[in-house]
């Protein structure tokens, strides 16, 4: 097992301050490990790749556009039992799993963390694109030092279909990815159509009323564009 790092100072004592900082740096030192292995476009490409596409001609040419988020399950304790190199390492070994295994018109991003994102575009029908993660899922073949093969969970959502908006469309299948996290994990699940709950009370005047001229501003529903506010909450708070 892997050492933990610590920080010593003889002129004043240790601050949460300077272990958020500490942990910041470890995580960059990971991140660049893992990016600079594999050359993945990184998360903010996702995004803006995504969001190109949906405003292209895709929809009126036909050509089916979905993607799919791809988590390793139970990472944590990889770094915690073995140490953050051998995190890597896994990180490593799954980013060139999915490549390898992609089909050609595809692109597979480094979304963070322990995280992947696949973006579709071509002639794969929606049910085809499931069934590639379905086998993605069930091939994955990655182990820890002890033996013990890891799994990996699947969320799936498709444009125009599930939404039209990036960050809608990433939401869900973000949601489809929570989805199959809570029933067991080592799953891929697609999107689905959701109920919606007024949450009125919850906002006051004056926010609604901004809410309305930002969402004729931006020509978004102004549900969608909670939606997205609440999920920025969530990542903001890691939850």
């Amino acid at each position: 097992m892997a050492k933990k790092n610590t920080v010593t100072t003889s002129e004043r004592p240790i601050t949460v301050e300077d272990h958020k900082e500490l942990n910041k740096k470890n995580n960059e030192k990971k991140r660049t490990a893992v990016n600079d292995a594999l050359q993945f476009p990184q998360g903010d490409r996702f995004d803006t790749d995504l969001a190109e596409i949906l405003e292209g001609d895709s929809e009126e040419r036909g050509e089916t556009v979905a993607i799919a988020l791809v988590d390793c399950d139970e990472f944590f304790h990889i770094n915690t039992d073995f140490g953050v190199e051998e995190g890597d390492r896994i990180l490593i070994e799954t980013g060139r799993y999915i490549r390898e295994k992609a089909p050609k018109d595809s692109t597979v991003y480094r979304i963070g963390g322990d995280e992947f994102g696949i973006i579709f575009k071509g002639t794969m029908e929606r049910e085809d694109i499931f069934l590639f993660l379905n086998d993605l899922k069930n091939d994955y073949d990655v182990k820890t030092p002890d033996g013990v093969k890891q799994t990996i969970t699947i969320g799936m959502a498709t444009a125009f279909v599930d939404a039209s908006r990036c960050a809608e469309l990433v939401r869900k299948a973000d949601g489809a990815l929570f989805r199959a996290k809570r029933s067991g994990r080592n799953k891929v699940a697609m999107a689905r159509e959701e109920k919606m709950i007024p949450k009125t009370s919850h906002y006051t005047q004056d926010q609604l009323q901004r809410l309305t001229e930002l969402s004729k501003r931006e020509g978004v529903g102004e549900a969608i564009l909670l939606r997205e506010a609440l999920d920025m909450l969530f990542k903001k708070y890691d939850i």
